[in-house]
């Protein structure tokens, strides 16, 4: 079974913030699907269905971004998920905005919610695609800066990576070779 899992934070003040870009894939994936979260376990809101023909998980962690990895490891867990099968969605501050990074493993590169979850599950090798939300500009600290909805123009920029990042999703859950994916998708949205 593929795990699909989108960080951000719980909350009506975290909606549509740029930490909350993978939630939006989440979101955008079940609205395209006609499926929701109808599940609660382990700190995480999931749904098991299939997509493509394929069993497919999809987790929005429960928790603060900081501690995604006290949703993802349990569920992962008792659902008997191998970290093969494990794709993580999240933002990037390094990768200007739009831009799309899938990526086989790696580090968590300062994010927290990747940080938590590469130490719960005791390894960083799993899949994962990062979607740009660029640097501040000026003296905005990156903390207060993440947390900001994104304006109507940069949702203008945002909504088609969100399609893309879903499309890119749907090829990793149609059991094509992630390296195929991720020649496809890196980059910008098409």
């Amino acid at each position: 079974m593929k795990c699909i899992v989108g960080l951000g934070n719980i909350g009506k003040n975290y909606e549509h913030t740029r930490h909350n870009i993978g939630f939006e894939v989440i979101d955008h994936l079940l609205e395209r699907h006609q499926i929701q979260l109808d599940k609660q376990k382990f700190r995480g809101a999931y749904t098991i269905e299939r997509i493509n023909g394929q069993k497919v998980m999809l987790i929005e962690p429960l928790t603060l971004m900081n501690l995604s990895g006290e949703a993802v490891a349990p569920l992962m867990d008792y659902y008997d998920v191998q970290i093969d099968e494990l794709l993580v969605l999240y933002d990037d501050l390094d990768l200007a905005q739009g831009k799309v990074r899938l990526r086989q493993k790696g580090s968590a590169g300062g994010h927290n919610g990747m940080r938590s979850i590469i130490q719960m599950l005791g390894t960083s090798d799993f899949k994962r695609i990062r979607i740009g939300i660029g640097r501040p500009s000026g003296r905005t600290p990156i903390r207060d800066y993440v947390l900001q909805k994104f304006s109507n123009a940069e949702m203008q920029v945002m909504d088609p990576v969100i399609a893309h990042v879903a499309d890119a999703v749907e090829a990793f859950i149609s059991d094509e070779k992630f390296e195929n994916v991720m020649n496809q998708y890196n980059g910008e949205a098409k």
